[in-house]
């Protein structure tokens, strides 16, 4: 039986919050962690949140960040809530009513640095509250208002939104039941690639102290190749591609725009998108690089991808069927995939179709390959691997890409979920994930062996999660 709400306030920085307390967690929505990012801030750093007086609600999720919809046919699968209004520079908490020095996960969702926001029921944080753990989940800038390369503004607007929302959770969490000292952020995707970088950027010293990144390896690009997108808009609106120039132009129009060049491809990396750009200040260096270097090397990571991610764009799109032989070929030659390699892969899987085949050695090459190569580089270092093996009922989807969230998140029941999931899937793994993640965030050991020379992962299954050690390897070693 769900008890009746009762309103909670809480002083942060910038004034009071009203939330509400439901059966046992107190829930804060669209807390303003920074300024509006328009008119005189468009462009620029995240700027102070003003201050106000009385108390604020925080009753409802916030505005989100200007974005267009996912397009065909991830529309479909892929859930975006679009919520008018400026203050998008928001993030929401679920927390322990009446708890103090709990510890804290601050999820940075993923989208292609272009689509998603904190406001999708799937990221719902009372489960993670019920487990005592305080829950953030933040928005930050998309697409080119967050991730556009320009000579007169600083670059990775939407990466230093992310830093501007840990800092507020430093700051503030406490208030709310969290401790500040016991931080870990994770994200999917985008949001992985964004922790990736956060990982090595001067900025975030001392803001975390333990990452989760799924389905997302860190990279970034120079700026001459991140500006692509940004110059090709310009020269689109006739414009300048200056910050300057930009600015003049509506919100509104600037992402028609966007859409118009910015079509989205599968994972080999077709299509122009947005990325993380090497600016030389908040992301001083290549971040993959960086780590193997040693880069943030005092933090505990858990990294982990899904068995068959390529399948979310190959398989709906029907791109799967349509790749024959000499696509495939063609394919292979364009990304510089040695003929060597791809005939360990295709002795391992001698009935795959030649998309299906692309498909598994793209997976590998942007994530189960980087990410392994980083667990290996940081063996001195805490660091957990898993693969989430479940393959969904729906559409042929397999273990594809964003299907492990709503396990982590505990959220099945969530109707968003059903597209990816279908309407019966196994609560017993959603059991084990959401624990792990619980466990890693509140101890730093997720429930199975570090990381070591002999290769252990933990592959989430239904009925049954086990340890694995040195999955694929044949195939990752054909790489080398």
């Amino acid at each position: 039986m769900t008890e009746t709400a009762v309103e909670v306030v809480v002083g942060t920085g910038s004034g009071r919050v009203r939330g509400r307390i439901s059966d046992g967690v107190a829930v804060f929505l669209g807390i303003p962690y920074a300024a509006a990012p328009f008119g005189e801030h468009r462009f620029a750093p995240p700027a102070p949140v003003p201050a106000w007086d009385g108390v604020r609600d925080a009753l409802a999720y916030g505005p989100t960040a200007p974005k267009a919809p996912f397009p065909p046919p991830l529309d479909r699968l892929l859930s975006d809530p679009d919520i008018p209004g400026e203050e998008c520079l928001n993030l929401n908490v679920w927390a322990p009513a009446g708890a103090t020095g709990r510890p804290v996960m601050v999820w940075i969702h993923g989208g292609s640095l272009r689509n998603g926001s904190n406001s999708l029921p799937t990221y719902d944080g009372r489960h993670f509250a019920r487990d005592g753990v305080v829950l953030v989940s933040i928005n930050y800038r998309l697409g080119i208002e967050g991730f556009g390369v320009f000579p007169d503004a600083p670059g990775n607007l939407g990466l230093r939104d992310q830093l501007a929302a840990l800092g507020w959770v430093r700051d503030n969490i406490a208030a709310f039941g969290g401790d500040p000292g016991n931080v870990t952020v994770f994200g999917e995707s985008a949001g992985s690639i964004s922790i990736g970088a956060l990982l090595t950027s001067p900025y975030a010293q001392g803001l975390f102290r333990r990452a989760v990144l799924q389905s997302g390896a860190p990279t970034a690009q120079q700026p001459e190749a991140a500006g692509r997108s940004t110059r090709m808009i310009a020269k689109r609106l006739k414009i300048p591609a200056t910050a300057a120039a930009f600015a003049a132009v509506p919100p509104e129009r600037l992402l028609a725009t966007q859409v118009a060049i910015t079509k989205g491809g599968p994972p080999l990396g077709n299509g122009n998108g947005f990325t993380l750009s090497v600016d030389g200040d908040v992301l001083p260096r290549d971040p993959m690089v960086a780590l193997h270097e040693g880069a943030g090397a005092d933090v505990e990571l858990l990294l982990g991808y899904n068995a068959e991610e390529y399948r979310l764009w190959f398989v709906p799109s029907g791109l799967v069927d349509r790749i024959n032989r000499l696509t495939l070929r063609l394919a292979l030659a364009k990304f510089r995939v040695r003929a060597r390699t791809a005939r360990v892969y295709r002795a391992a899987r001698p009935e795959a179709s030649p998309g299906e085949l692309l498909g598994v050695i793209a997976t590998d090459r942007l994530l189960r390959l980087p990410l392994n190569r980083l667990a290996d580089f940081r063996l001195p270092h805490r660091t957990w691997l898993y693969e989430f093996a479940w393959p969904s009922p729906m559409e042929r989807l397999g273990a594809c890409h964003a299907l492990e969230i709503g396990f982590v998140f505990d959220t099945l029941d969530s109707p968003e979920g059903l597209p990816l999931a279908g309407p019966n899937p196994p609560q017993s793994l959603a059991d084990d994930m959401h624990r792990a993640w619980v466990d890693f965030a509140t101890t730093g050991d997720p429930g199975w062996p570090a990381w070591d020379a002999t290769r252990p992962v933990m592959r989430f299954d239904a009925p049954d999660s086990r340890v694995v050690h040195a999955p694929n390897d044949p195939e990752l070693n054909a790489w080398s």
